[in-house]
């Protein structure tokens, strides 16, 4: 097919990414312990981890993990904020040839229950602030193998001392739980020093992760990500990278996003991890006067995050008198990037906010801007190398350029399917090996591609189709915006009415306010019904503003 985007890509990147050279994400790991060995790879609170000591206590926890009798594709599940224990246990378990459960610390029992349930989880490993909520399900699910870990254990804090890492979500005691025949994170680590490593051989067509979707659609469900689908990720993105000379020289990357979200999964730590890079992690992003300290102790190169991250650290007014001489840039994915976000953050930094695209069904990285974008430009940028985008009517024609339709991707990123559904993989992934993203886009002349909205989000106002992104863009704009959400609600004249939730920057802010700068700036049938102020939005883990609860809301009003 035509690929326009080629020739709008940068110098020095290739329209292809070869995958070779490698059979599993351990080939890349092995090569960056040889070449970066004393370099450091992960910090957090100040600890260091090298390369080497990340190889010797992967080799150790994996080695603990085959002594208890787990096999090549059996799942292990993670449920971690982001410590130090995270990346030794996602590359230890991956030397024991286990295939990785990313799970949400915050989940309720339920939620649990149907990942580990519908994972087949035979092990995991939880921070004791949530063990009581394995506890209440334990009984329930086939988890044989226990590893409880504290956050401060390989911080070498004293024995009991726990940091609050999310003061709004946890308790400052950790929760009572009984898990008998659990393993200690550390006690599993000595155990394993003195146990025989077994080599596993892999293919890339092995499952690496079943990283599960939010659920927003329905029941969550596990997109199966094999080693050939994140090699290929980390190829792609590093030959998107290094002829911008990100990469070229030591980075030092901010791990804001949780490790457990397949944007940090990739971003952070397996694409610094292949370049030699420093993780920072930050455990509690949410506490953004501990975030901005832990900012100034390190010289940072590069911050992927969401919109409602970037716009936390804008409005804090310490965030602006950090040193950003070494900042190349920052990333922006999992939701759209706001046009008042990337130029005040142009603006504070001196550096761009570049969007990019990605799914939890494509590894994720699908498109990316060019790295040396001078400023925002509404797109989410180019297919990356080896990746092919193209817009899809109902009838699954492919459109012509500016035409719209909905976006679908092919490539070597794009899952092998959903774990044990055939039937919903069959939903989004045409005969041809398009996968349909349920986003509704056009692409550019030039082969940029624009996200117009989530097909699911759109908004019919007698018989016009309205986006709610766009609103939002434009609502965001006022000054006395700190955060705006967007949906459409019932209406008996124009079958939906366009509804804005706003929080506030500047409390004097007025709903005659909001309607005046929309006036100014949207033709009528596109302009809010409907104002309404409130102290937050409903955002997921990685802070997205969640649109499905502010309409679920809106229809428990109506009932």
């Amino acid at each position: 097919m035509n690929q326009p985007w080629l020739d709008s890509y940068p110098e020095g990147v290739p329209a292809e990414i070869d995958l070779s050279g490698y059979s599993s994400i351990l080939d890349i790991f092995s090569e960056s312990v040889e070449k970066f060995g004393n370099q450091t790879a992960y910090v957090n609170f100040d600890k260091e981890l090298t390369y080497r000591d990340l190889d010797r206590l992967t080799r150790n926890f994996a080695a603990w993990l085959q002594s208890k009798g787990l096999e090549k594709g059996d799942r292990i599940a993670l449920m971690m904020p982001n410590i130090l224990q995270y990346p030794v246990a996602i590359f230890g378990a991956m030397r024991a040839g286990l295939v990785i459960v990313n799970t949400n610390p915050m989940y309720t029992a339920r939620e649990l229950r149907h990942q580990l349930q519908d994972s087949g989880a035979r092990a995991i490993v939880v921070v004791e602030n949530f063990a009581h909520v394995l506890e209440k399900i334990r009984g329930e699910v086939e988890v044989e193998q226990v590893i409880t870990t504290q956050i401060g254990d390989m911080l070498g804090f004293p024995k009991g001392l726990m940091i609050n890492f999310a003061l709004k979500y946890v308790k400052k005691q950790i929760p009572a739980f009984n898990l008998p025949g659990s393993t200690g994170f550390n006690e599993a680590l000595s155990q394993g020093a003195k146990a025989e490593l077994k080599p596993v051989e892999f293919e890339l067509d092995d499952i690496a992760f079943l990283q599960y979707t939010g659920g927003t659609t329905g029941v969550a469900k596990g997109a199966m990500l094999t080693h050939r689908n994140l090699v290929a990720n980390m190829l792609q993105s590093k030959a998107w990278m290094i002829p911008a000379g990100i990469g070229q020289d030591t980075e030092t990357v901010i791990t804001a996003l949780p490790l457990y979200h397949i944007f940090a999964l990739t971003a952070n730590c397996l694409v610094y991890m292949a370049m030699g890079g420093v993780n920072v992690l930050i455990t509690d992003p949410r506490n953004m006067t501990g975030f901005i300290n832990e900012l100034k102790k390190v010289p940072f190169t590069f911050i992927p995050g969401v919109n409602t991250l970037f716009n936390g650290l804008l409005n804090e007014p310490e965030f602006a008198k950090l040193d950003f001489s070494t900042l190349k840039g920052a990333l922006g994915g999992g939701m759209a990037v706001q046009r008042a976000v990337a130029e005040k953050w142009k603006e504070v930094t001196g550096t761009p906010l570049i969007e990019a695209y990605g799914l939890t069904e494509t590894s994720p990285a699908a498109c990316i801007n060019p790295m040396d974008i001078e400023g925002f430009n509404g797109c989410i940028g180019l297919p990356i190398s080896s990746t092919e985008c193209a817009i899809m009517n109902d009838q699954e024609d492919l459109l012509e350029q500016g035409e719209v339709g909905e976006l679908v991707i092919r490539g070597p990123q794009v899952m092998k399917g959903y774990w044990q559904r055939p039937e919903e993989t069959g939903k989004v992934m045409t005969d041809e090996g398009w996968l349909r993203t349920g986003d509704i886009a056009l692409m550019t002349e030039d082969g940029f591609f624009k996200i117009v909205d989530r097909k699911k989000d759109m908004i019919l106002v007698s018989g016009f189709n309205v986006f709610p992104n766009e609103i939002e863009d434009v609502v965001a704009l006022h000054p006395k915006v700190l955060e705006v959400a967007v949906i459409g609600v019932p209406d008996a004249k124009s079958t939906e009415a366009v509804k804005v939730f706003v929080v506030k920057s500047d409390p004097s802010l007025t709903e005659e306010e909001i309607r005046a700068h929309c006036k100014d700036q949207l033709t009528g049938y596109k302009r809010p019904r409907h104002v309404e102020f409130r102290d937050e939005l409903p955002k997921s883990n990685v802070g997205k503003i969640l649109r499905r609860e502010l309409r679920d809301e809106e229809l428990a009003k109506q009932a």
